[in-house]
């Protein structure tokens, strides 16, 4: 069984991307795309979705992504991945239960590398019942 992701991303280059990524490194992965704040909550509130992981983009219409971080159960990994290079975000995230705050990388090739490092090291482990690597 793959992996249950959800990407709540409202970039569309970004979302693709990060779906090719992981397609490229042949990870075993179930990517579901929330495209909003409201639209990720309205996926996380479905009964039968109990995602491995979580990759939240901080900038996000009509919720912002620390309300959607606010809302998520403690036991899904939260990864924050933002371009935000403000480090007053990075303590925000962390402290309303980010196991991770990435920063998105500018380079095709690190920017791929980083979304399989955040997929292998937290939903991987997570989908199989093991405790997520410490930060």
């Amino acid at each position: 069984m793959p992996s249950e992701v959800l990407l709540v991303e409202d970039n569309a280059g970004d979302a693709l991307l990060i779906g090719q990524a992981l397609k490229e490194a042949l990870m075993s992965v179930r990517l579901h795309i929330a495209r909003d704040g409201e639209q990720a909550l309205q996926i996380l509130g479905e009964r039968d979705f109990k995602p491995d992981l979580i990759i939240l983009d901080l900038n996000l219409p009509k919720l912002s992504g620390y309300s959607v971080l606010a809302f998520c159960l403690k036991t899904t990994p939260v990864v924050v991945f933002t371009s935000s290079l403000n480090d007053t975000d990075e303590v925000r995230a962390m402290s309303l239960g980010a196991r991770e705050f990435v920063r998105k990388p500018i380079e095709l090739q690190d920017y791929k590398t980083a979304v399989c490092r955040i997929v292998r090291r937290w939903a991987e482990r997570t989908h199989n019942g093991e405790a997520a690597l410490p930060v």
